[in-house]
């Protein structure tokens, strides 16, 4: 854990926010200055981002050994945070909290007025838990072919 993250965990366990966006706007910064500070890479939420996100929880992955619960949520919540940012930036959407399929959890997810849904946070935790078999470029890749949209910017 570095200084630049300890900071950032120390700054969002007392901080509150005015709704679900925000919060996720603010963690996803948190992700791009610890991405460059920490990893020496550049999110800027284009599409070469998800590749270097991916080269980031390369690095984290401590598998065969599972991650702290505490540890895995902070992680989660910050690189799920930008992933879904990436994702909003690129392809529109909108944050809501929606029950987690097959559970009994509320988690921050992002809806298309389609109905179609991402659990971005869900999706790095299954990459920092299960490996490079859960690859985020994979993902994205059949997220774009899915919503039958390449990534043009809406901002």
């Amino acid at each position: 854990m570095s200084e630049h993250d300890n900071q950032a965990r120390a700054q969002f366990a007392e901080k509150t926010w005015d709704g679900l966006e925000p919060m996720i706007e603010d963690y996803a910064a948190a992700a791009c200055a610890i991405a460059a500070e920490d990893f020496h890479q550049t999110l800027d939420y284009g599409p070469p981002s998800v590749e270097r996100l991916e080269a980031i929880l390369n690095r984290l992955s401590p598998a065969p050994d599972p991650l702290p619960a505490g540890e895995s949520d902070w992680l989660s919540l910050l690189w799920g945070s930008y992933f879904g940012e990436l994702l909003r930036h690129l392809h529109g959407g909108d944050w809501t909290m929606t029950i987690y399929p097959q559970t009994e959890f509320s988690v921050p997810t992002l809806q298309w007025e389609s109905g179609s849904r991402v659990y971005p946070m869900m999706k790095v935790h299954r990459r920092l838990s299960l490996g490079a078999s859960e690859s985020l470029p994979a993902f994205y890749r059949m997220f774009c072919e899915r919503l039958g949209a390449g990534p043009a910017s809406r901002r």
